[in-house]
């Protein structure tokens, strides 16, 4: 992936638990194609110094929640709680979500996942999926595709 100056990125750390932790902010510059970034992290005052690998582009199809746990997915309670999560996770990435509509519980469709919400960001319409990938079937998976049809 090229970056270049300006561009919304997250950061992919590992906290102190072992956990995934991700930070936000806006490339400054670029050594080398190869890296390391500049990055000026969102309430930071001074820039960082960030290897590419650790780097993620931001778009509303390329956020991404993952979270342990199939009760997350198999809970209807828990399912819905999800939706929030996700739409925290994009706000604070700087996403402008809009006419979030949840689904109930969510809808189970054929592609084995569920359908959570419907939403807006960018003039474009998407629908928020929860899924569990069949070489990761213990993590749960939150991302936006899109759907077709006029915001």
């Amino acid at each position: 992936m090229n970056f270049r100056a300006g561009d919304r990125v997250r950061v992919r750390r590992t906290g102190d638990d072992g956990l995934p932790l991700f930070r936000y902010g806006f490339v400054g510059g670029i050594a080398t194609p190869e890296g390391p970034a500049i990055v000026m992290l969102d309430d930071e005052l001074g820039p960082e110094v960030v290897p590419i690998d650790d780097l993620e582009t931001i778009g509303v199809t390329t956020l991404e929640l993952c979270l342990h746990g199939m009760d997350l997915y198999n809970d209807a309670g828990l399912r819905r709680g999800l939706v929030a999560m996700w739409h925290a996770e994009a706000d604070q990435a700087g996403i402008a979500v809009e006419n979030l509509i949840m689904m109930g519980e969510g809808v189970r469709d054929d592609i084995g996942s569920w359908a959570l919400a419907e939403l807006c960001a960018g003039g474009e319409r998407f629908v928020l999926r929860a899924s569990v990938l069949a070489n990761d079937p213990d993590m749960v998976h939150v991302r936006a595709v899109p759907h077709h049809w006029d915001c």
